[in-house]
């Protein structure tokens, strides 16, 4: 009897397709995306169903949007008391998000043997949602001195940047004999900032005025708060969570190529990586029976149309790359474009090449077996329909309830910038009147986790 493949779930942080030598970009340098999207499927239309960081992993691995996952709150911190790892002792904070059977619990339940290395960054724990072993940092964002726990033990700081000692162990894991398959999440902190915690040879690998900027991004203007966010990108939770007087001022002429080029060479990072696991992959012997996911949870505005980071309904913030390799995939670079593909799909689609029946409290598709042509957004401010052609946003009137007209309505394929706001201007009117219904019919059939902490009442309209 052959053996279910292994999975291994690669998710970085905050990279937009768009930043990836095989979704068109001239200039970056990312070999190991590259091979994968040659030697696998690449899905050119993929999103994130929150472009925010918990939500995005909340719903990637509960198969549920954040509502029903997670109650519909954003980015939280770890539960329990401030310094506290070790879980188990504190029994009291108990399982607060994903609180139906999730990817890895059921694989586990299947007889694969389950692991997470690196970010972490959702509510409910490890252990507590179906990983048998865990190894994950502190601070979600720190690549130099981070502290980590392995399966709920004592903090420890090794040697060198997090994000390659996070590689060595995942390196080390896949080198390990297996006697059962596993289910492998590995999380990968860049490019999300801080972009100047990074070795030196990323940090100047790209010439900023090489750096191709979107046609949505204009340098005669200062964004707004420009240093502040600045600051933000280049040193994060210093600046961003702490404020120290301490951190370190802005250089004289540093602009938004030059932070756009820093970006780029931690998106090379994550490739070296990516690199790194996929030789071991070859060299071990697994590559033939392994179900690789290359994904984000996230984009990043990067100053297109005047934005920075993430968190709305924007091509820059919700657009991601995913791509995926191994048996029972299509393989030779296909490329789908027909499609929308996002997070809420991976879990079904995961457990569709295990041999495992997908739940019914799951909401998302196999992305082999029943192609969508619609995917879901949820942010903060309201909820959209992104097709292959058009956007369309619905913001909250009094959350939940959403609002009689629309905030955004756009034509991607004419408008791929988002420049052109069609909302209110009487323009494509059916194709605005239908995706209206279609998205409210979305919003009044997806539940609200109402247990959870300041989670709104499940009324909608």
């Amino acid at each position: 009897m052959t053996q279910p493949p292994n999975i291994l779930l690669v998710i970085c942080d905050q990279l937009r397709a768009f930043e990836i030598g095989c979704y068109g970009n001239p200039v970056i340098h990312t070999p190991g995306m590259d091979r994968l999207a040659a030697e696998g499927v690449r899905f050119e239309t993929a999103i994130s169903n929150y472009p925010v960081c918990m939500p995005a992993r909340s719903v990637l691995l509960s198969g549920q949007y954040n509502r029903t996952c997670t109650g519909g709150v954003s980015n939280v911190a770890y539960p329990g008391r401030p310094g506290d790892f070790n879980m188990p002792e504190y029994p009291e904070f108990g399982r607060p998000h994903l609180p139906d059977p999730t990817l890895p619990e059921l694989l586990q339940a299947a007889g694969y043997h389950t692991a997470v290395i690196g970010k972490w960054h959702v509510h409910s724990w490890p252990h507590q949602v179906g990983f048998d072993r865990y190894l994950i940092p502190r601070v979600h964002h720190c690549h130099s001195g981070q502290l980590f726990t392995e399966n709920g033990g004592m903090e420890f700081s090794p040697p060198g940047y997090s994000v390659d000692y996070e590689a060595d162990r995942v390196e080390a894991f896949l080198r390990q004999p297996h006697d059962q398959p596993f289910f492998l999440y590995y999380s990968i902190s860049p490019p999300h900032n801080p972009l100047r915690d990074a070795p030196e040879k990323y940090l100047e690998m790209y010439d900023p005025a090489a750096i191709p900027l979107r046609p949505n991004v204009d340098l005669s203007q200062r964004l707004k708060d420009q240093d502040y966010w600045f600051k933000v990108y280049r040193w994060d939770f210093r600046y961003y969570n702490l404020h120290l007087p301490f951190a370190e001022e802005l250089p004289a002429d540093y602009n938004l190529r030059q932070l756009i080029a820093e970006y780029y060479g931690l998106t090379t990072w994550v490739d070296d990586c990516l690199g790194r696991v996929l030789r071991t992959l070859d060299e071990t012997g697994l590559a033939e029976n392994t179900v690789v996911v290359f994904t984000s949870d996230h984009g990043d505005n990067l100053g297109s149309n005047g934005l920075v980071q993430k968190g709305g309904p924007n091509e820059e913030a919700v657009r991601i790359p995913l791509l995926l390799r191994g048996p029972g995939l299509p393989s030779g670079g296909q490329v789908v474009s027909q499609q929308v593909a996002s997070l809420v799909d991976l879990a079904p689609t995961l457990l569709s090449l295990a041999g495992v029946a997908c739940p019914a409290h799951f909401h998302g598709s196999d992305l082999l077996t029943s192609p969508q042509e619609t995917g879901f957004i949820e942010t903060g401010s309201g909820v959209g329909v992104r097709t292959c052609s058009h956007l369309y946003f619905l913001p909250f009137s009094n959350k939940p309830r959403l609002a009689d007209s629309p905030q955004f309505f756009y034509d991607l394929q004419a408008d791929p910038y988002q420049q052109h706001n069609l909302a209110g201007s009487g323009v494509q009117v059916e194709t605005a009147r239908a995706l209206d219904a279609l998205l409210r019919q979305w919003h009044a059939g997806i539940p609200w986790m109402t247990q959870a902490a300041g989670a709104p009442q499940p009324t909608a309209n």
